[in-house]
């Protein structure tokens, strides 16, 4: 795309990403410097002019979380005072969208608050990747494009032909998304009960569908500790799966993550690149990372030209 005016930065969350975005949009990652005073505080300067651009800001907020978040909000500022035309950071992973409602006495709405930082700190728009909940959407005053990484992981187990499968939602509050991910493969839907008896902390109670004799495929948005994901696939298997599998967007992968994954009776964890998994993580057998640049990218592309985006929607 030979336009001096569209750019596209980045952070430090996830550099490989943005230039793979970059690479697929036919553009150079934009100049700029980023850096930390010695009490830590994060500073950031662009090193090229924006005036009058259409600024894109590559920046998936996971581990260290406030120090990705920040450090965006300080980038969306910058442009914002060097009179960019329009900032659009582009969020793969959004930060606390678990904590998007008072589901306890006395809790912050965190999901919220970081919309209002963003809208606060001179975002014209959003552009993010499977929301934790997709009434997130509904916190912002500007717009949010809202993409599903499903088409990639949905072309990836077509190849596989694992055959009789079954797409399994770790808790209730997926069954739409597994759902949608049932109708592309056109295959059955199960649902595991879950109740959830502290943070990060879920036991498993009852299986809804039928996996007997089945390849059970496990959809889900993120794993973090994955507890709910070993638990699950566990039940899976006690109720007569043949094989479980798993996929998600965004691999957290904290704490013992790794380590249960590699324990576990299951075949393979498909995730994508939406956060950066350390070296060692993309070597493991069980673990196969996708890419989510060609469809950030066309999204993108279609703000910026301002071309309809709703074809890059399951």
């Amino acid at each position: 795309m030979a336009d001096e005016k569209f750019k596209v930065f980045c952070g430090t969350a996830n550099p490989a990403l943005a230039d793979s975005i970059c690479s697929y949009l036919g553009v150079t990652r934009g100049k700029a410097e980023h850096g930390q005073f010695s009490d830590g505080e994060t500073r950031y300067q662009i090193l090229e002019n924006v005036r009058g651009a259409d600024v894109f800001v590559v920046q998936p907020c996971a581990n260290p979380v406030d120090f990705h978040l920040m450090q965006l909000l300080l980038m969306i500022d910058a442009f914002k005072r060097a009179s960019a035309w329009r900032i659009t950071p582009v969020i793969p992973y959004y930060p606390y969208s678990r904590q998007d409602r008072k589901d306890r006495p006395r809790v912050a709405i965190s999901a919220k608050l970081v919309a209002d930082l963003l809208e606060t700190a001179g975002a014209s728009r959003v552009l993010s990747l499977d929301l934790h909940a997709p009434q997130i959407q509904g916190y912002f005053n500007i717009p949010v494009d809202h993409l599903y990484a499903a088409p990639v992981l949905v072309e990836y187990f077509q190849k596989k032909k694992l055959g009789a499968m079954t797409v399994v939602s770790p808790d209730a509050g997926g069954v739409e998304r597994a759902r949608l991910f049932a109708k592309r493969i056109d295959a059955p839907l199960a649902i595991v009960d879950k109740r959830r008896i502290d943070v990060n902390v879920s036991e498993v109670m009852n299986l809804i569908g039928d996996v007997k004799d089945r390849t059970a495929l496990i959809i889900d948005d993120i794993i973090d500790t994955a507890g709910t994901l070993v638990k699950t696939a566990e039940a899976l298997l006690a109720n007569g799966a043949s094989k479980v599998y798993a996929a998600c967007t965004h691999p957290v992968l904290s704490g013992p993550a790794v380590d249960r994954i590699m324990k576990s009776d299951i075949e393979e964890v498909v995730v994508t690149d939406s956060v950066t998994l350390s070296e060692s993580a993309k070597k493991l057998p069980k673990i196969k990372v996708l890419s989510v640049a060609p469809l950030l990218a066309r999204g993108i592309q279609s703000i910026h030209e301002e071309t309809s985006i709703s074809e890059l929607f399951i």
